[in-house]
């Protein structure tokens, strides 16, 4: 029986598959270090919690109408948006889908058809692609390695806009490489589309882990004419360590927000009843989980930077937002592959380290850079050490 040639085409996510490896390996007994996954590794605060199992009680179990979400959380959300963000969405604005990655999904599909393109700049998170392809579109890359810091410049951006651009797609602060573009950076992005007839979606999930006072701010706040064609996303995953709720939202203009909308009616429905309860809860109680949260983090951030920048062929730029760091270790290649190596290097090598350190990192050729891996610090202090403690020795036997 026939399988459609989108579906077949899909590449699984690497990231995913890292992570199942390293199950399967302690499954059997041995000892492996997680730094795949960008999961955080703290409990869901309290409140959140609370919130959730007071929504059982009180039996909030049935279908959301309407499926885009809760009035409340909307409403929430979009008050969220504009104390942190200086975002001014109304309530209508506002999506709430089954996770980041869920709403995400829906923008491409609402917005791009075969022959239209969209821009995305490398290295990128593992969907991105993969999404633009589904939804009949061609992904259009730019490269910004290590030497330009992973941020794409101006100039490369309007070269890569054609008549047939549809979409551009910002990621800031970043998943895999942990850049963050300040504010000077997206305003001068914003000079080559603002006014264009094209969409950029700007997915800000990392929004609120930004270290050492990075001057940075929400793309659509730097001109008014860029909340007409800007689409924000966001989500509970990172921030309030709920990935497994799956609650995300996407803020922007009322008609395509309608249209993502009329999407999940005939997809999802509403994402579940429970977790919208413990979203409310989340965008508008208290910070100083968050707070402690980001601290930890930020003290991991430091620790691992300077471990990697210490190894023999490796380099890292410095990340300053999310939980990845994305060292360059093509310097280590021909000392860990030997001669002949076929396919993505960073795939190779990633193997080898699994294979014979038990660590797990994700190659990066899965996000458009082969030159590099992704590192999680979203793990304890205690795991951290000893995965560095074993690529190093790997790398300097």
């Amino acid at each position: 029986m026939k399988i459609a040639k989108r579906v077949l085409d899909i590449r699984p996510s690497m990231t995913l598959a890292v992570s199942a490896k390293a199950k399967a390996m302690k499954a059997a007994g041995i000892d492996v270090v997680g730094f795949g996954v960008g999961e955080p590794d703290f409990k869901t605060p309290a409140h959140i919690c609370d919130a959730a199992i007071k929504a059982i009680h009180d039996g909030h179990h049935g279908y959301v109408v309407p499926s885009s979400g809760l009035a409340d959380l909307k409403k929430a959300v979009a008050e969220y948006l504009k104390r942190i963000c200086g975002l001014s969405y109304e309530p209508a604005q506002v999506l709430i889908g089954c996770g980041g990655k869920h709403t995400l999904y829906e923008a491409f599909l609402a917005t791009l058809e075969p022959g239209d393109e969209a821009v995305l700049p490398a290295p990128y998170w593992v969907s991105y692609p993969e999404m633009i392809r589904l939804a009949g579109a061609k992904d259009v890359i730019i490269h910004a390695g290590a030497d330009q810091s992973f941020k794409v410049t101006p100039k490369q951006l309007a070269a890569a806009i054609t008549p047939r651009t549809r979409a551009v797609v910002l990621n800031s602060p970043s998943n895999p490489t942990g850049v963050v573009y300040t504010r000077a950076e997206l305003a001068a992005l914003a000079d080559v589309v603002a006014g264009k007839d094209l969409w950029i979606f700007s997915d800000e999930i990392y929004n609120e882990l930004v270290y050492e006072g990075v001057d940075t701010c929400s793309f659509a706040t730097l001109r008014p004419e860029l909340m007409k064609q800007t689409v924000t996303f966001g989500g509970a995953s990172k921030t309030w360590a709920m990935t497994g709720w799956r609650i995300g939202w996407a803020a922007g203009p009322a008609d395509l927000i309608k249209a993502m909308g009329n999407l999940q009616d005939q997809s999802t429905s509403n994402p579940t009843s429970i977790s919208q309860y413990a979203a409310i809860a989340a965008v508008s109680g208290p910070t100083e989980p968050l707070a402690a949260m980001k601290a930890e983090f930020d003290r991991r951030r430091r620790y691992m930077v300077d471990r990697l920048n210490a190894m023999p062929g490796v380099k890292c730029v410095r990340p300053l937002g999310a939980f990845y760091t994305f060292p360059d270790v093509s310097s280590t290649y021909d000392k860990v592959l030997g001669a002949g190596v076929q396919g993505p290097k960073s795939a190779a090598w990633s193997e080898k380290v699994i294979e014979k350190a038990h660590v797990a990192v994700v190659p990066g050729g899965a996000f458009g850079d082969d030159n590099c891996v992704r590192l999680s610090f979203a793990t304890s202090m205690q795991q951290i050490e000893k995965g560095l403690d074993r690529i190093e020795k790997f790398l300097k036997a």
